[in-house]
């Protein structure tokens, strides 16, 4: 009776055991202990194969032209490739005794970015730059100073992954871009200052029907003008000569650029429509944030239907931890179109065709240099700039995050005049 209730559970059990194993159809008719064998050799062969992929998806990590690195719940680096070991100054290749990821590569910037990762649970980026000094008290002495890109992937059990990107190469070519950028808009600015005068010479002393092309002379040469001074406003914001921030009333800057532009928004037969506080104070540049409101309005006013509304919206908003001011300025007009959307603070980006009026007016007004100025007077700020398309209206909505107060109590900024 002890043997046969022995049996019935040995049966049971290997019953159990097989129906959690993947077994082939031709091999049900074999006993259990053939099913069991050939279940082994199909989940050894299932086995191998999954080894195999890892060992490849490591070699390409290994050989992989970007840093990648690997930390768990409590950010002990469980993993990393050569060249994250290059980036930050690693050592260790042992990794079967994890040890703290700040411990032997101080870089609290990579840090937070772990932590928004494993927090958000979402991709998340950032850029900064590595000022590498050695984890050894001993030898205290400074690594390489090079910019980084970092991505954080969020992984299972709290792990994340980190790609890293050295973007020391393409921010030289930006430094040269910018510098050769500066260097034309000085040369040209003197020459184009004397055809002026030329022109306008000439024009009081010509026959009364080639004025007209006196006139075309001068309209070209002022948008050559106009450009050569945003180059050169962008090159003096990038430089950021010294001079100091002061308590400003953004709402009388948003009055004061609205006045500048009245006359053509009269024409067009476009109204101002604020909605904010009567005041705002904030620790900013005055001449700077001028420009920007300037930039932004002009903008509005250039791609919104005649007899529309130009809209303006002011309230507080905190950023993190950061009291700041929200600015809103959107209009009636067609909008950004949505493949154009990440490209339209780069230079000399213009839209589509249809955001404006018409085609002459696209070339005649603007430098497709204003939104650029817009962002770098935002960023010189350590604020934030988005560009979007409004809901409600459908044009172009920008929106200008500014701190209060200055992120760098000695932070010092300027444009040129």
């Amino acid at each position: 009776m002890c043997l046969l209730v022995s049996r019935q559970r040995s049966g049971a059990r290997r019953k159990a055991l097989l129906e959690r194993i993947r077994i082939q159809p031709e091999a049900q008719f074999f006993s259990y202990e053939a099913q069991i064998a050939s279940a082994i050799a199909n989940q050894s062969t299932a086995v191998s194969d999954l080894q195999a992929e890892i060992d490849e998806t490591n070699l390409v990590l290994q050989r992989s032209p970007f840093g990648y690195l690997k930390v768990d719940e409590e950010n002990r680096l469980l993993w990393c490739n050569a060249k994250a070991r290059e980036l930050l100054g690693i050592e260790q290749t042992d990794y079967t005794s994890p040890k703290l990821l700040l411990a032997i590569a101080r870089s609290y910037e990579l840090d937070q970015l772990i932590e928004e990762t494993r927090t958000t649970k979402t991709e998340c980026k950032k850029d900064w730059t590595l000022r590498s000094i050695s984890p050894d008290p001993a030898n205290v002495l400074e690594g390489p100073v090079y910019p980084l890109s970092g991505y954080g992937i969020p992984l299972s059990q709290g792990n994340v992954g980190v790609f890293l990107e050295n973007r020391q190469e393409a921010v030289m070519l930006a430094q040269q871009r910018d510098r050769w950028t500066s260097d034309v808009a000085h040369e040209l600015k003197t020459p184009l200052t004397s055809i002026r005068l030329v022109g306008e010479t000439l024009r009081n002393r010509i026959d009364p029907s080639l004025i007209t092309w006196a006139d075309r002379l001068l309209q070209e040469v002022n948008r050559l003008s106009a450009l050569v001074d945003d180059m050169l406003s962008l090159s003096h914001l990038e430089q950021q000569p010294p001079q100091r921030l002061e308590d400003t009333d953004l709402v009388g800057i948003l009055r004061q650029a609205w006045q500048s532009l009245e006359p053509q928004a009269k024409q067009q037969e476009n109204c101002l429509e604020y909605q904010g506080p009567d005041n705002a104070i904030a620790s900013v540049n005055s001449g700077l944030i001028y420009r920007m409101v300037i930039n932004l309005l002009d903008n509005a006013l250039k791609y919104s239907p005649p007899g529309q509304g130009i809209y303006a919206r002011l309230q507080e908003s905190t950023e993190g931890a950061m009291p700041g001011l929200l600015l809103d300025v959107f209009d009636c007009g067609e909008g950004f179109l949505e493949k154009d959307l990440p490209f339209v603070f780069d230079r000399f980006y213009r839209s589509d065709t249809s955001r404006s009026r018409s085609g002459s007016d696209m070339l005649s007004n603007g430098t497709g240099l204003g939104l650029s100025i817009v962002q770098k007077i935002v960023e010189s700020h350590q604020g934030l700039v988005k560009a979007q398309n409004h809901p409600e209206t459908g044009g172009a909505w920008l929106q200008v995050w500014l701190p209060k107060s200055s992120v760098e109590a000695n932070k010092v900024y300027s444009i040129s005049k």
